[in-house]
């Protein structure tokens, strides 16, 4: 079974770069036409699409968060890691590591999910 585990900070401050890790269990982030994805839920808010690497290193990005956003991974650890910079106070959001198979944007596996408050 595939499982997804998100790791971070608990807390961030404005203005500071948020970065979190997505461990996978149960597929290999290499595995042919894999792409594996964040996406996140600002209070209040519906779920954004955030951006995604391939299963050959490709990234793909949300183009309103892109200057703003790196996905990066470990093929070691079967990791793949988000970083956000130049985050806001009105951005507090769970955010979620997820596998989509075929294209960057379908999910089928999830992560639980994890919140990241931003707060001075």
């Amino acid at each position: 079974q595939v499982q997804l585990q998100e790791s971070g900070p608990g807390l961030v401050k404005p203005s500071q770069t948020l970065s979190l890790t997505c461990t996978v269990s149960g597929d290999s982030i290499t595995t042919d036409v894999s792409y594996w994805t964040w996406i996140r839920q600002p209070s209040g808010k519906t779920l954004e699409w955030m951006g995604a690497i391939g299963y050959s290193g490709s990234t793909y990005y949300n183009p309103s968060l892109k200057s703003r956003t790196a996905i990066s991974r470990d093929t070691s650890k079967n990791q793949f890691t988000l970083q956000l910079s130049s985050l806001t106070p009105e951005v507090t959001a769970v955010y979620y590591c997820a596998r989509s198979p075929g294209l960057p944007w379908e999910s089928d596996y999830w992560g639980q999910g994890t919140q990241v408050p931003v707060s001075s």
